[in-house]
């Protein structure tokens, strides 16, 4: 039986990114865009853009650290130990007990390795796919279906604090994502240079041979 996508929150505090939000997201459906604190939603989960480690000292995760408690990074950084080799890639993602009842859950998805510029990088869409298959696709690790607790899930900027990605850039990135797991998005590409492209078009209006310097 095909899981259900969950309800997304696309939030900031920005007024320049809740814009980006609302141009690149806001026709899609099942998708709305939240100006102010994404701990102000009540939602079953929130993504945190945090790095391949778990350290969530920085930027909207120190946010997160201090309203869920240092348990939430403990819990983290344990899973990442035990079900990821030691580390949570770009392109994987790992749902945390939060132990809070109005959002009961913490879902990791890293924008950077560690601590980086992310400029002409398709992290932001990367990160946001990771969350999204998890939301949709995955399983607990105790056992369970993610879809069946968590069918609401909010986003802050994704790259857009340490990582210094344009906001436009993030909201074009997180477009592209939920469409691609949400929404039946373009098909598998016929040819690299298909594939070249369409990864290039995520940050910029110019494609070029990447094969190139």
């Amino acid at each position: 039986m095909e899981r259900p996508a969950p309800r997304i929150f696309l939030a900031s505090l920005e007024s320049a990114l809740a814009d980006a939000w609302h141009r690149h997201c806001g026709d899609l459906p099942g998708v709305s865009v939240h100006r102010g604190s994404i701990l102000d939603l009540r939602v079953d989960a929130v993504v945190s853009p945090a790095n391949s480690f778990g350290f969530m000292d920085g930027g909207i995760d120190a946010i997160y650290l201090r309203h869920f408690g240092a348990g939430v990074q403990e819990r983290l950084q344990s899973a990442i130990r035990e079900r990821h080799h030691g580390e949570l890639l770009v392109g994987a993602a790992e749902i945390v007990d939060t132990g809070d009842p109005r959002i009961p859950y913490l879902v990791a998805a890293p924008t950077m390795r560690v601590p980086m510029i992310l400029s002409e990088t398709v992290n932001a869409y990367l990160a946001a796919r990771a969350a999204l298959l998890l939301a949709r696709h995955g399983d607990f690790a105790s056992g369970g279906r993610v879809s069946d607790s968590v069918t609401s899930l909010a986003f802050p900027g994704l790259g857009t604090g340490v990582g210094g990605m344009d906001f436009e850039v993030c909201a074009r990135q997180v477009r592209a994502a939920i469409e691609q797991v949400c929404h039946d998005g373009k098909p598998f590409p016929a040819t690299w240079l298909e594939a070249q492209i369409r990864h290039q078009k995520l940050y910029t209006d110019r494609a070029r041979d990447l094969q190139q310097d």
